[in-house]
């Protein structure tokens, strides 16, 4: 049975609305907490207390804090490691909201998503451009020797470490070029990726997650599923911007270019 493209990526497109619209989706976060700028253990607005406590948080809450643990009451302290789930089913959670305890290079934050976030209410859809076969193109993945990782800013102002596994080739309009991509656990590729259209037209990065090279190292590059960030949709998350050498001199008139609301 023959599949038709541009059908798939409206199923694609209609999903990924979905999917950041949820309750829990990333338009729902309204604020990422790094607990070293909140050494007394209170977080405005977020209840219970919380605290570094080693490799652990450790959350006290009152029967007046609301907070349930595994779904239920907490009334006294629990230990916390990162969540790796998804939100909706994170371990802590105060009424509909979600208590997400996150770790970055060593400093613990709460997240706190809110299904009533402004950003939800405000929500009007995805931009994006209608299917287009010439962004199709045939793409070879090469691994380093080992694995590298660079200095980048962050969404949040700050520099982390952003690890590399390989790079990406692929030609464009009769130009051959190249991204620094990571390697997910599935074995797909992800890049982080600025082009010609970037901050003006589409918004100033984006991400690319082609699916896992063969065994020569082939893949396919399709650009009209260039994805908005988390941090398109709501400030605070702390996307990488590209690392250096990821800024295509393109235009990438593809995929998601911006976040619709009003």
């Amino acid at each position: 049975m023959s599949s038709d493209p541009r059908a798939e990526w409206r199923d694609w497109h209609e999903r990924r609305v979905a999917a950041v619209s949820a309750p829990h989706g990333p338009l729902s976060l309204t604020g990422t907490y790094w607990l070293a700028d909140h050494p007394e253990g209170r977080i405005p607005a977020v209840p219970g207390t919380w605290r570094e406590y080693g490799d652990h948080v450790l959350l006290r809450a009152t029967a007046a804090d609301g907070v349930t643990v595994d779904g239920e009451p907490l009334t006294g302290d629990v230990r916390l490691t990162a969540d790796h789930v998804p939100i909706d089913r994170s371990r802590v959670a105060a009424g509909e909201r979600r208590l997400v305890v996150l770790r970055r290079e060593g400093l613990w934050a709460v997240r706190d998503f809110d299904p009533a976030a402004p950003a939800r209410r405000a929500f009007r859809g995805i931009e994006a451009t209608p299917y287009d076969a010439r962004w199709v193109v045939p793409g070879t993945y090469r691994p380093y020797a080992a694995e590298r990782t660079v200095r980048v800013e962050n969404a949040d102002g700050r520099e982390r470490g952003l690890g590399l596994a390989g790079e990406l080739t692929f030609t464009l309009r009769g130009a051959e070029h190249t991204l620094h991509v990571a390697v997910e656990g599935d074995g797909s590729l992800w890049a982080v990726l600025a082009d010609a259209t970037s901050g003006k037209g589409s918004y100033r990065f984006r991400f690319l997650r082609p699916g896992a090279p063969d065994a020569d190292g082939r893949v396919t590059v399709d650009l009209n599923r260039v994805l908005l960030p988390p941090c398109a949709f709501a400030e605070h998350f702390i996307c990488p911007f590209p690392p250096p050498g990821n800024t295509l001199p393109v235009p990438v008139a593809a995929g998601e270019r911006n976040v619709l609301s009003g």
